[in-house]
């Protein structure tokens, strides 16, 4: 197929079928009209109800392409730089769970970053496999959790040979990310594939401001959510895969089981069209963002604000994503969660925060009025906290959360994920030990997991949960937030 990036193959043939103006005796309901008799809605809708078309002679099928969806996908493989290319209608958390579901049998092992997204759980747990949990590094700048050492990967690959994958997540929330190739190295090496979440780098690679892509580094199977930093509509998203090492075949089956039969044509034309805007405009694609982010950087200098990336808030060894600008307080007046609150009154949407820290993504779609009402925005919401007393402290410190360096030479055993839970009891932390726990058991900050469902207590976790509770972090998931009892599961105990 002579494959051609300045179209839009799946689009065209969407647009080419509104034109046909054909009498629709298929579904959806709505034939492609605004038909609610509502008139506000029917302005909002009326153009995109024209693609939202279904499996036909001109539009082809999700599960079985053969003409418009075919081309869109090779188009797509071909510019992230991928042998094949699936397009997801169902976000980042549908090709997480084919690409684990796909790869693993039930009982089989994979070895996993401990602090992965919910959708990578929740895939161990459809597999019903065995998962030893690697802590992550902790960048002590930030207090931020980026990738596994290659020191504890090598080792655990070395523990567990019958390994069936490695399964990590890059970049972080916070657009931070290590250096993928050597672990990816490591791995090769025993013939063991690797797996990369990288929902929020669907851009990397595509501008010289920007961190290479898992893709470049060698990972096998990558899931990017194109809808977080590209042009995709939401839940748009592609699962891209390269090598010898994984079974195409059964994660193409996967996705027919976990992904719509009937999936929404105007998505799937969407990542489309972002894939082609980043060919025709290449790294011109994100000018407006970098210059924001890039104005907006330099205007801190007069707040009391910080942006980590910059200055004396870049670490060596990691590479900063600029189109993630993860705002904090440098005085401590303002937590994270109130900076971004003070942000929205202003107008201006964060897209998370915590604590510490607010984070604010820009993307193709942002602008220089963007920017210019975000520089106002931080220089009233700065005015207004001059000479305001710090805030309290509500947590630990970071010495006393990161002091645990050697964590990075410890292996742990295998956790099972299945979906029984079986019967609960309630027993004092200090007793728990050798049972298996029932519940998450999860401090913040930084949110990493100490305890999954299904993992032995054992002695050094309880010192480490006594530890977090003496220093009064906030513990997420638990029963008892205060840990003087831990449920685990009836009958595990020594």
């Amino acid at each position: 197929m002579a494959l051609d990036q300045r179209k839009a193959p799946l689009f065209e043939a969407l647009a080419a079928h509104d034109r046909l103006r054909a009498a629709a005796f298929h579904v959806p309901g709505h034939k492609g009209r605004a038909c609610w008799g509502e008139e506000r809605a029917a302005a909002y809708y009326a153009s995109l109800l024209a693609l939202d078309v279904t499996e036909l002679s001109d539009t082809d099928d999700l599960h079985h392409p053969e003409g418009p969806l075919l081309e869109a996908q090779a188009l797509a493989a071909e510019c992230f730089g991928a042998e094949e290319t699936r397009f997801l209608v169902g976000g980042s958390t549908a090709g997480n769970l084919a690409m684990i579901v796909g790869l693993c049998r039930p009982g089989e092992l994979v070895v996993v970053q401990r602090n992965v997204h919910k959708s990578i759980v929740h895939g161990l747990m459809l597999a019903g496999v065995r998962a030893v949990l690697l802590p992550p590094q902790i960048d002590l700048a930030s207090g931020l959790a980026t990738v596994p050492g290659e020191r504890l990967v090598e080792k655990a690959l070395e523990r567990y040979p019958e390994t069936k994958g490695i399964i990590l997540s890059s970049p972080n929330y916070y657009g931070m990310s290590a250096d993928l190739s050597s672990l990816v190295a490591a791995a090769h090496r025993r013939n063991v594939p690797v797996l990369i979440d990288e929902a929020h780098g669907a851009h990397f690679g595509f501008h010289p401001q920007f961190p290479d892509s898992a893709l470049k580094a060698g990972a096998d199977l990558v899931v990017q959510s194109t809808h977080k930093m590209l042009g995709a509509m939401t839940m748009g998203a592609m699962l891209h895969m390269q090598g010898k090492l994984v079974p195409r075949a059964s994660i193409r089956q996967a996705l027919t089981m976990v992904q719509s039969s009937s999936p929404s044509f105007p998505i799937m034309a969407s990542l489309d069209l972002a894939r082609q805007q980043l060919h025709n405009s290449k790294e011109h694609t994100f000018s407006a963002a970098i210059d924001v982010a890039s104005q907006v950087a330099e205007a801190l200098k007069q707040t009391p604000f910080r942006a980590l990336g910059h200055g004396n808030y870049a670490s060596k060894g990691l590479s900063y994503d600029p189109l993630k600008l993860v705002l904090f307080d440098e005085s401590d007046r303002l937590t994270g969660f109130a900076l971004r609150d003070e942000l929205e009154k202003r107008l201006c949407i964060a897209e998370m925060a915590d604590e510490r820290y607010a984070v604010l993504a820009l993307g193709p779609g942002t602008t220089e009025e963007d920017g210019k009402r975000l520089k106002a925005a931080l220089a009233d919401i700065a005015e207004g906290v001059r000479g305001k007393p710090p805030a309290p402290k509500t947590g630990p410190a970071k010495a006393a959360l990161y002091e645990e360096d050697d964590r990075a030479a410890i292996v742990p055993e295998p956790v099972l994920f299945d979906r029984e839970e079986g019967k609960t009891v309630s027993i004092p932390l200090e007793r728990s030990i050798g049972c298996k726990a029932a519940e998450w058991v999860i401090p913040y900050p930084p949110g990493i997991p100490v305890l999954f469902p299904g993992e032995t207590i054992t002695e050094s976790i309880i010192g480490r949960l006594r530890r977090w509770r003496h220093e009064g972090a906030r513990i997420q998931g638990a029963r008892d937030p205060q840990l003087r009892e831990i449920q685990v599961r009836q009958g595990s105990g020594r």
